[in-house]
């Protein structure tokens, strides 16, 4: 601030009103700083400056900074008191959630053997019933993004199986050539006139070997679901790494054990079936029914019924409009169909299914990876022009889903072209032209084989799974529950086995420091609230003005204060008298008027008239006001909102006024009462009476104007 202002009214909160007002401070200056004033100095010269200006010192116990600190740090308790409730729940909520693991860890000391061998057998009691969860699909912790554990288990069983047994069965071509060329073989030189029942046995026999292939792939998928599930059962043995990868190593070495059995097992119900074609079956047709079924070839139809829905991508779109669009696709046994949504309202086309098939397609570069086809055998057009149908969904289980789907509304697999080419080719110079009555004979094998193979299907269909679950899954279940601990305490020290990880050390310690952390806040937080005091917030200021002054400004200028600001720089200010003792700027001397003397009110005496002396006097007194009038003028203007400040600054104005003015004033004044009283006293004593009327004194000549004095 420049020297002899002063902030009183804005300090005072008359100024721009605040809440919580204003405190003044008294900074150090470059001055002061580079003379290396200390703080403690400053300080005292601050409250030193506040006591002494007049100002300031009835506010001086409100000003300097170390009243600003007091406030500040007021007003970070309130908020920090403000904000405590909050921090408070959170904290509390943390406490619970880490008491939690600090109530495991009190069982986990590394230093007590005991606390070991119990930790031990909860962990592994802990993994048995996670593992019998998993399997069972009771678990506590249930996957929301894939299948795991059981259900994989399960479709596996019901569709990964069932579509591999289709697909190695149904090769049409293939199966026909050989009945063809088993019949001509038992023939040999000879024509036949029956169908033989050998080449029936050696056509089932054959397929049924097929079985192995399929079965032991089944097994294979269960064994690796049974392998990741123990893998992710034990992630809760990760403190103890090397009880972790004992556990996984003795189970692993259990579940390959029992693979090898059931696969055995398998291989013998397939050599089980090859033993004997029973041929009595209650659901097999026999030759009559064959024959009966091979004159009438029509297909039985079904009632259409809704296999499976669900969402797939559809290839067949042109570049133009995307290249690719998710439809809602139903499947029939009839047909196939795609919606633009699930509401099933809006249907986008339909194609029948007789004489489909389906076939694996690989993705491109730009394309989606899990994709299959549905085609026309026949090279027919299957979709528009498109003479197959290119179908994606979102991962290669969903894919399976479906291909098992389409198998049970009968679209099968196919081979390849080339493959179905050469088996043409292979059965025309096998086989020749097939007279009428070998056509026939192949067709009741056909037949038979068709019946007895559903038979053996249904059977394997059934007796895979159940042998798996008993041969492997239950076993190892009951592995865990009854013979993983004695397998732990006969294989190695249990001391090592219970060494925890420098990660899980390093990772407990920081919790505990984290609980007794958190605890120790919360009792800070409660000694605060008991302890600390908050002081309410000011009410508010009156603001109306601001408004006011905006309507009365139309909205578009700048505010102004409802009071004068001393602070504020003051308006220009009349020349003042330099240092050299210039004077004011002259002004040209009016002329005199010449008026008549007035006469008193009501008919009075009229008002005395003075002689030229004393005329000149006054004239020049009233030319001094007249003169001193403009910049008193002036100085009233400015002196009205800063009245201290101009009372200051004219005081030099007006005493010099004065004394230059007093003279002749005084003069002035002295010769005109001289001459009103020499006029009176004269015409009473003897002056003649044609003067003018009696006690009208007479006006004298008018003088000469003498030169105007220097005022100052």
């Amino acid at each position: 601030m420049d020297e002899g202002t002063d902030a009183r009214d804005i300090l005072e909160n008359r100024t721009l009103p605040l809440r919580r007002g204003y405190i003044g401070v008294v900074n150090r200056s470059q001055k002061d700083i580079e003379g290396r004033k200390d703080i403690r100095a400053a300080l005292a010269g601050e409250r030193k400056f506040f006591l002494s200006h007049p100002a300031y010192r009835h506010m001086a116990d409100r000003m300097g900074t170390p009243f600003l600190q007091r406030v500040l740090n007021q007003q970070l308790t309130n908020h920090i008191k403000d904000t405590l409730p909050a921090l408070r729940n959170k904290l509390q909520s943390q406490l619970l959630a880490m008491e939690k693991d600090v109530e495991e860890f009190k069982n986990f000391r590394p230093d007590d053997p005991s606390r070991k061998t119990k930790a031990m057998m909860q962990m592994c009691t802990q993994f048995g019933g996670d593992f019998e969860k998993s399997i069972e699909g009771s678990g506590a912790e249930i996957s929301t993004l894939e299948l795991s554990g059981g259900a994989k288990i399960n479709r596996i069983f019901h569709e990964r199986f069932p579509f591999e047994l289709v697909k190695m069965e149904f090769d049409e071509r293939e199966l026909r050539r050989e009945i063809g060329i088993i019949i001509k073989n038992i023939h040999a030189i000879r024509t036949g006139l029956f169908t033989p029942d050998m080449a029936f046995e050696a056509v089932v026999k054959k397929q049924i070997e097929k079985l192995k292939g399929p079965s032991l792939k089944c097994v294979d998928m269960v064994i690796s679901e049974l392998t990741n599930v123990v893998h992710k059962c034990s992630e809760k043995m990760n403190r103890y790494p090397r009880l972790r990868e004992e556990v996984e190593r003795i189970v692993n070495t259990r579940i390959r054990e029992q693979e090898q059995r059931v696969k055995d097992q398998l291989l013998l119900l397939v050599d089980v079936q090859l033993s004997y074609m029973n041929t009595n079956h209650e659901d097999f047709i026999g030759f009559a029914k064959a024959q009966d079924k091979s004159e009438n070839t029509a297909k039985r139809k079904v009632g259409n019924q809704v296999i499976r829905k669900g969402w797939l991508t559809l290839h067949n779109i042109s570049f133009m409009k995307g290249g690719s669009k998710e439809f809602w696709f139903v499947l029939t046994t009839e047909s196939l169909s795609w919606f633009k949504d699930e509401e099933e309202k809006e249907k986008k086309f339909m194609i029948p299914l007789d004489g489909l098939k389906i076939r694996d397609m690989e993705g491109g570069l730009f394309s989606h990876k899990n994709m299959f086809a549905i085609f026309n055998p026949e090279s027919r057009n299957v979709y528009k022009d498109y003479k197959q149908l290119e179908l994606s969904g979102e991962s290669q289980d969903d894919i399976d889903s479906w291909k098992a789907s389409f198998l049970r509304a009968g679209v099968y697999p196919d081979r390849s072209q080339e493959e179905g080419n050469t088996t043409s080719g292979r059965a025309k110079d096998d086989i020749g032209s097939m007279d009428p009555q070998l056509e026939r004979q192949v067709e009741t094998i056909r037949n038979l084989v068709d019946s007895y193979m559903k038979i053996v299907n249904k059977t394997q269909r059934d007796l895979v799974p159940k042998t798996i679950m008993f041969l492997c899954v239950n076993n190892v279940q009951e592995f865990i529950g009854a013979e993983l601990m004695a397998h732990l305490y006969s294989t190695v020290d249990q001391q090592s086995l219970m060494e925890e990880s420098q990660e899980e050390a390093q990772r407990r310690e920081e919790l505990l420091r984290m609980y007794h952390a958190t605890k120790e806040a919360l009792a800070i937080i409660g000694d605060i609230n008991v302890t600390t005091n908050s002081t309410p917030t000011p009410p508010p200021v009156d603001n109306d003005w601001l408004h006011i002054d905006q309507t009365t400004n139309g909205g578009g200028s700048r505010p102004s204060s409802p009071k004068p600001s001393r602070g504020g720089p003051p308006p220009p200010l009349p020349n003042r008298p330099g240092p050299g003792g210039s004077s004011m700027p002259s002004r040209p001397a009016p002329s005199i008027p010449n008026r008549p003397a007035p006469t008193a009110p009501g008919g009075g005496p009229p008002i005395p008239a003075f002689n030229q002396s004393g005329r000149a006097s006054i004239y020049l007194a009233q030319q001094a006001s007249k003169g001193a009038a403009p910049y008193a003028g002036e100085i009233a203007q400015s002196a009205a909102p800063y009245a201290a400040d101009i009372a200051r600054s004219a005081a030099p104005y007006a005493a010099d006024a004065a004394r230059s003015a007093a003279p002749l004033i005084a003069q002035g004044i002295a010769q005109g009462t001289k001459s009103y009283l020499s006029n009176q006293y004269g015409s009473q004593r003897g002056r003649p009476s044609s003067a003018g009327p009696p006690g009208v004194p007479k006006i004298p000549d008018r003088p000469s104007i003498p030169s105007r004095p220097n005022l100052l």
